[in-house]
């Protein structure tokens, strides 16, 4: 087991930094942009970064889809499966890339307008999403290459990837939007040059590491798209669920308590953002250990690798939880918000900090299930989140408590399917543990 614990602490960390620092781009925007624009500057990048999200989700679903099955097959020593899952997750990855940048650039101010943006947090949200929608393909194949080539070896490759990229992003920040006083159009540019910097090691580690060129299959192949995009479905939600939860609260947020609440949101959202993707960093840093061990039906090192991402998780979950309650006064001033908004921030921080207790155990669970090729199982957990939380906001708790039901919903979902989880983990294991020896 030595080897297991070794192989884990190898994948995971560099995992989990990277991850974390996926997700930091909009952070740092937001921190630019609040000191150098307002609060209205503020809440319309929280209000685009669903959008931003979606990039992101249809990058990481799919290149964790390919992860995936290259890990199986690799436990399997299918070497003709596994080359040619590699080459069409990047064929697969253009073609998001192409689709995803014209449908952004067509149907943005639509789409923000259906998330409840008005006046000027439309326009500063317009002109974020419209420069960032024409560097789509950046973004699609820097969160989308990170999962590949961490299943050849490559952890420590992506996580330097992903650090270059947002120290990168940082200083175009501060020079854009702090010096030059481009404001939003400053943030979104500054976003994709650190992306661009992402794309760039990961490509040279593939190409000349895992000599791409002579071994992928780039061929298409109907049943392994077919099955690719399947998959697929399961990392793309795990990543995109937290911001259709965004644009739920954000639309509750404004109905009962206006510009004012959904600013602080925007400062709370870009914090949880940060512990949330800590974990899913522990549950897909795993994966490549797990999808190994289940394709060569190695029982017992499969689940050892499970305990120890529970484990690892809990105890990070549980930092953060802490760290949160520690600096609630704080947090919020950090990214120049009024002083109304840096109050309410305390108060509301807390609510979601209790929800991320059971994001720990949700965010490994979901990540195993797709490891092990149980989608259904996935699905449920990932997609019921913002469908439940659809249904407590509309019928339940803003209607009880106004705007504290807002902050008290997604703790109380995320219980619950925390509860549906450990279920399907249980059956479950009565199923495949039988099976695989």
């Amino acid at each position: 087991m030595k080897v297991v614990r070794r192989e884990f602490w190898k994948n995971v960390l560099p995992s989990m930094i990277a991850f974390a620092f996926t997700g930091v781009y909009a952070i740092v925007d937001g921190f630019f942009v609040g000191r150098n624009v307002g609060d209205a500057g503020l809440a319309a990048i929280n209000m685009a970064y669903p959008l931003v999200a979606l990039i992101q989700a249809a990058g990481l679903g799919l290149g964790m889809a390919g992860a995936i099955q290259i890990a199986i097959n690799k436990g399997k020593k299918d070497e003709q499966e596994e080359r040619r899952y590699l080459g069409n997750a990047i064929i697969l990855l253009a073609v998001a890339g192409i689709v995803l940048m014209a449908g952004l650039s067509l149907a943005h101010i639509r789409i923000l307008e259906m998330f409840g943006a008005t006046g000027e947090i439309l326009s500063y949200a317009g002109i974020y999403i419209k420069i960032i929608a024409a560097g789509a393909m950046l973004q699609v194949f820097s969160t989308g290459m990170v999962p590949l080539i961490r299943n050849y070896d490559g952890a420590m490759t992506a996580m330097c990837a992903m650090v270059a990229g947002f120290v990168t992003n940082i200083i175009f920040d501060w020079y854009f939007v702090s010096i030059k006083g481009y404001g939003i159009a400053g943030a979104a540019a500054a976003t994709l040059i650190g992306q661009m910097v992402t794309v760039v090691p990961c490509m040279v580690y593939l190409i000349v590491k895992v000599r791409l060129m002579r071994y992928a299959i780039f061929k298409p192949a109907a049943n392994t798209i077919k099955y690719l995009a399947l998959i697929a479905i399961s990392p793309f939600g795990l990543t995109l669920s937290p911001n259709i939860v965004i644009i739920i609260i954000n639309k509750s947020a404004i109905a009962y308590g206006g510009e004012l609440a959904v600013s602080c949101y925007a400062v709370v959202s870009y914090v949880i953002c940060v512990a949330q993707l800590l974990m899913q960093g522990i549950g897909d840093g795993a994966q490549p250990l797990i999808g190994r061990y289940y394709g060569s039906s190695n029982k017992e090192e499969m689940l050892h690798v499970r305990r120890m991402a529970y484990r690892f998780g809990g105890g990070v979950m549980l930092g953060c939880v802490i760290l949160l309650y520690l600096t609630r006064s704080r947090m919020a001033g950090v990214f120049g918000v009024s002083e109304s908004v840096e109050k309410l921030y305390g108060t509301v921080i807390l609510y979601f900090a209790a929800g991320l207790i059971f994001a720990a155990f949700l965010r490994v669970t979901t990540s195993y299930f797709y490891a092990v090729e149980q989608n259904l199982e996935a699905y449920v957990l990932i997609y019921g989140e913002p469908l439940l939380l659809s249904l407590c906001m509309a019928f339940l708790f803003p209607k009880i408590w106004g705007l504290a039901g807002v902050w008290t919903a997604p703790a109380f979902t995320q219980c619950c399917l925390a509860l549906v989880g450990l279920i399907l983990l249980k059956m479950l294991d009565k199923r495949m543990l039988g099976k695989v020896k």
